[in-house]
């Protein structure tokens, strides 16, 4: 039995993805980083703006650009744009460290940089992390817990999950903030020893989403905690949130 197992080994090899040293191969599917061309954009033209479910697309100097809290990857604003002028690019890297940072129109948006001097003596090494669900669908959570697997292996990186906040060093929060788990979410916050991080991910998250304005629900994280991370996306994908994770650590410097 020992030399099955040592031969089934052997057969399935190293599975580990070798990122960041290598970039991950991605579904053609796959939606990331949206540009928009908004120089070119039709005078008073607006099927963007009126086909976006989350209002994701707003007007800035007179130019439509994106908010990434908002966006939900769906594709809508491509299939409605007549002149073709908003493209969803196969960048993942999309995190970042201050909400206005994801309001974009072309690959200029900045994307997270390293923790502060002070905090990096502390975190720099090693984070550990007690994921909230509050009121999720489940969908970034699934992208999120999926980071532990032989796949990503993220305890490579010092970073891990824990089941109790007294012994995390922050919140990975995810979900719209529905009012039944808001408590839970502001005890559970309190409950992590200082000094701590917060992280949102996904769309519910950082804005409320799909959800948003809802009577149950209080528009993502804004107003209810700091926030030190933010991870767009509706989920993001896997990649998207480990990215998001090693530049915060400065693991990742470029």
């Amino acid at each position: 039995m020992f030399f099955n197992i040592l031969k089934a080994r052997l057969t399935q090899g190293y599975k580990t993805i070798d990122y960041p040293n290598q970039m991950p191969k991605l579904s053609e599917k796959f939606n990331g980083l949206p540009i928009i061309n908004s120089s070119n954009c039709l005078k008073d033209c607006t099927s963007c703006f009126d086909i976006c479910p989350t209002d994701a697309i707003i007007s800035k100097d007179n130019e439509p650009i994106i908010d990434l809290g908002k966006c939900i990857f769906c594709n809508k604003c491509v299939n409605v744009c007549s002149e073709n002028l908003i493209t969803f690019t196969k960048e993942f890297r999309m995190s970042a460290l201050k909400r206005e940072d994801l309001f974009i129109k072309d690959k200029t948006s900045l994307l997270a940089n390293s923790l502060e001097k002070k905090s990096k003596k502390l975190f720099g090494h090693s984070i550990k992390l007690r994921q909230v669900s509050a009121g999720g669908c489940n969908a970034c959570e699934a992208d999120t817990n999926v980071l532990n697997t032989l796949v990503y292996d993220l305890g490579r990186f010092g970073i891990q999950f824990v089941a109790s906040p007294r012994h995390a060093d922050g919140l990975l929060i995810t979900g719209p903030i529905t009012e039944n788990m808001k408590l839970a979410l502001l005890k559970t916050y309190e409950a992590v020893p200082s000094p701590k991080v917060v992280i949102v991910v996904g769309a519910c998250a950082i804005s409320g989403g799909l959800f948003k304005n809802l009577d149950n629900n209080n528009n993502g994280i804004e107003d209810i905690l700091p926030v030190d991370l933010y991870i767009p996306g509706c989920p993001p994908n896997p990649f998207t949130i480990l990215d998001g994770l090693l530049r915060f650590l400065g693991k990742i410097e470029k």
